[in-house]
């Protein structure tokens, strides 16, 4: 399974990195001045694009398993690839089964990245999140980053493959640590992450944000 989910990275690097050079740049900023947590870590990511989960790669883990919706494991090759390195197809189990896997990768060092909006935005706001990996992150106390990404959602356009020029940030925020978040709510925490990331992407979408 390390095998494939190592294979899966480098893939992703190679489609967001090498075929698309020079006409998109990708810009990767990690806030974390201190690892005060060696991980694992459950990412919490804004999907724009279908580029998105390629965009993962870019986290500095080897160790990253994808909860994704079912499109992913359509792919032919990858999709196989993603069944083999144990990403997790949200809605093809039962929650409970859910929170057993997730747990266990998490248990086993092995971080979690997901897209609780469910879907791509349609205009490239943040929707509304859903609570089942929040529910995981209650039961679980590993720390969760929010992961937000700009610049993508038009490379690729949805309904197309071509691609159009520009800069795709990735900016990778503070961990939040199980004593910050133990006491909330699922439905509190979510839109408190929610809340974090719309708020970051604002910044990174003005002219304060370099």
């Amino acid at each position: 399974m390390k095998k494939f989910r190592r294979a899966i990275a480098w893939y992703g690097i190679g489609v967001c990195r090498i075929l698309p050079f020079p006409f998109v740049r990708i810009s990767y900023k990690d806030y974390e001045t201190s690892i005060n947590h060696p991980g694992p870590f459950i990412f919490i990511c804004n999907h724009r694009s279908a580029s998105d989960p390629f965009l993962m790669a870019y986290l500095p883990y080897d160790e990253v398993i994808q909860a994704v919706n079912i499109w992913p494991f359509k792919i032919p090759v990858l999709g196989f690839a993603a069944k083999c390195a144990g990403y997790l197809s949200v809605r093809e189990m039962a929650f409970e089964d859910f929170v057993k896997k997730t747990i266990g990768h998490l248990n086993d060092g092995i971080s979690i990245a997901a897209f609780p909006e469910g879907t791509r935005s349609a205009d490239g706001s943040v929707g509304q999140f859903h609570s089942s990996i929040f529910r995981v992150a209650l039961k679980s106390g590993y720390p969760i980053v929010p992961i937000c990404i700009t610049g993508n959602e038009n490379i690729p356009a949805r309904g197309t493959l071509l691609l159009k020029p520009g800069v795709i940030k990735i900016h990778k925020l503070h961990s939040i640590t199980y004593d910050k978040y133990k006491d909330f709510s699922p439905y509190k925490l979510k839109n408190q992450i929610r809340s974090i990331m719309i708020d970051h992407i604002k910044i990174m979408e003005s002219k304060r944000d370099a």
